[in-house]
């Protein structure tokens, strides 16, 4: 690299600490410790770093509470969280906070040059137009051009876009490149996922509370529109968001103001909002589960995303840049899929869209000993799925019909398998859902979707 880039070593483990700053520094970086939370923000509110390596569990502060602070400061520093591996479901809801990756304990210096590399390339990335360029967004697909024009010509607004498409289908990226080709580029983003918000705390982790408001407030706290101010909140799944919630949101938006929990005070927010929901929020809309004048409001600007399986042009561009990264983060010289597995990747539905695809390329290359794929390293799914259709299909090439857990079900559309579950408790949907192994509601949700009532 050519910039000698700065890291800030966030442990209370000494020792952990020295060998990293070492290793980085003979590696070309500058590296700076702290051994505590509040040592970290000292330092932090006086210099200026291009990446952050933290600890989740410090003596004063969590993770959180540290990847907070620094996107209070500068959004677009990426934040790498060290883990002990029984924390990993704690890092992976960092990761959705915003912090970039995470890495578990023990560590190999080596493999935390690695991702700090990615990182930085990553927020170079970012923070500049060549980001519409890249080919796992762009790709050759007339439908994703169209989009990206889109997104160039709305991203200097102040209008709020719904981004619509399958889980996997890339919406958040979509959203990171709408704020960083804005005029709120310098300031945060801050991504939030409705769905993971307990409806008890959605008030205070959207809006914030004060002291004393209620059993367990033991500090202030600001809420999520506080800390997007001046920048950009992303609402993902917005349609799991509570009336009560959706009503606040409203009023938030046209009043450009928030008032926490147990304050009277109301506080000016400046926030570009973006939504996201992986279906059509008219359908709720229609059936009461989502406000029509919230829906108007965040649907200022629509961009619906294909799924990966309508953009088979692009599966290639796709799976050569996942091969590449995969190369760098297991030190492989993996070179190309072969024309039997290029065929393969292209019939595949990929209903889990690009992130699936991501997952089948990392574990591949994974396995790999050569410097071609071929078939035999692929999941069964997709080596036994040849024909590209939605059925599950055995060995034998039988259509298995008897499927019913719902999270099991790799080779078989969702639709298929409710349709089967409601069949098979004569349309008891409480007895589907626990089939199913989802909640009602999800399952309501599924058969408004898929237009199973009858």
């Amino acid at each position: 690299m050519a910039k000698k880039y700065s890291v800030l070593i966030v442990d209370d483990d000494t020792y952990i600490c020295n060998i990293l700053k070492k290793y980085l520094e003979q590696n070309g970086f500058f590296a700076e410790t702290a051994f505590s939370g509040n040592s970290a923000k000292n330092i932090i509110e006086k210099n200026d770093f291009d990446l952050v390596l933290c600890d989740y569990r410090l003596p004063d502060f969590d993770g959180l509470a540290i990847l907070r602070h620094i996107k209070s400061k500068k959004a677009s520093t990426p934040v790498i969280i060290m883990t002990a591996y029984a924390e990993i479901k704690k890092a992976v809801e960092l990761i959705k906070s915003g912090a970039y990756d995470y890495i578990t304990k023990p560590m190999q210096p080596e493999e935390v040059v690695t991702i700090i590399k990615r990182a930085l390339e990553s927020r170079n990335d970012k923070i500049t137009k060549t980001s519409f360029g890249r080919e796992f967004i762009m790709g050759v697909n007339p439908r994703m051009q169209e989009i990206m024009q889109h997104v160039e010509v709305v991203a200097p607004t102040d209008i709020t876009v719904m981004i619509e498409g399958e889980t996997g289908s890339g919406k958040e990226y979509i959203a990171r490149a709408i704020h960083y080709a804005s005029k709120r580029s310098k300031n945060p983003f801050i991504p939030i996922d409705c769905g993971a918000i307990p409806r008890e705390l959605a008030n205070s982790e959207l809006f914030g509370h004060v002291k004393g408001a209620f059993t367990g407030a033991v500090n202030d706290k600001i809420g999520y529109f506080q800390e997007a101010n001046g920048g950009t909140l992303f609402l993902d799944e917005v349609g799991n968001l509570p009336h009560e919630n959706q009503m606040k949101i409203l009023r938030a938006l046209q009043e450009k103001a928030v008032s926490r929990i147990g304050d009277n005070k109301s506080v000016k927010v400046d926030v570009r909002l973006i939504a996201a929901a992986n279906e059509n929020l008219m359908n709720k809309v229609k059936a009461g589960e989502f406000r029509e004048d919230l829906y108007h409001r965040l649907n200022g600007f629509r961009l619906l995303l294909p799924p990966l399986r309508h953009r088979k042009d692009d599966i290639m561009l796709f799976v050569n840049h996942f091969i590449r990264q995969a190369n760098r983060d297991f030190n492989k010289n993996v070179r190309k899929a072969d024309d039997a597995t290029r065929e393969l990747l292209e019939n595949y539905q990929w209903h889990g869209n690009i992130r699936e695809l991501q997952n089948v390329v990392k574990r591949v290359v994974l396995l790999s000993n050569t410097e071609v794929i071929t078939p035999e390293l692929l999941p069964d799914e997709i080596r036994y799925n040849t024909s590209g259709s939605d059925d599950i299909r055995g060995y034998n090439g039988i259509i298995e019909s008897d499927v019913t857990d719902l999270k099991s079900a790799t080779l078989i559309t969702e639709k298929e398998v409710i349709q089967n579950a409601l069949s098979k408790t004569n349309n008891n949907k409480s007895k589907a859902a626990r089939l199913l192994n989802i909640d009602r509601k999800t399952l309501y949700n599924k058969i408004k979707l898929y237009d199973l009532e009858a």
